[in-house]
């Protein structure tokens, strides 16, 4: 029976890659070095070669996007505030206090 698995940061996964798609060494030779099966590897390189374009999208849009919305939502948070505020302020007038 084996120890318990054993789990790779991402950090790790991507010098392996590196390794792999620098094909100074065989993919075996590499499972061999680090202790981890081939079709582990050649699934990790398969992964990194499928997402590799997500590395260059721009995702400046979506973060001027995520920007606006929080400063809408604070602008609505202010307007609360004052509209309660001036509520409070015309009770407290009212009642005496």
């Amino acid at each position: 029976m084996t120890g318990p698995r054993r789990k790779f940061t991402p950090e790790e996964k991507a010098r392996i890659v590196l390794e792999i798609l620098k094909e100074e060494k065989s993919v075996s030779q590499l499972a061999t070095e680090h202790g981890i099966h081939t079709n582990v590897l050649n699934r990790w390189k398969a992964e990194a070669v499928k997402n590799l374009s997500q590395l260059f999208i721009d995702d400046r849009k979506g973060i001027s996007k995520m920007k606006a919305d929080y400063e809408q939502t604070i602008d609505e948070l202010y307007g609360e505030v004052g509209k309660l505020t001036t509520q409070l302020s015309w009770l407290k007038k009212k009642s005496g206090l």
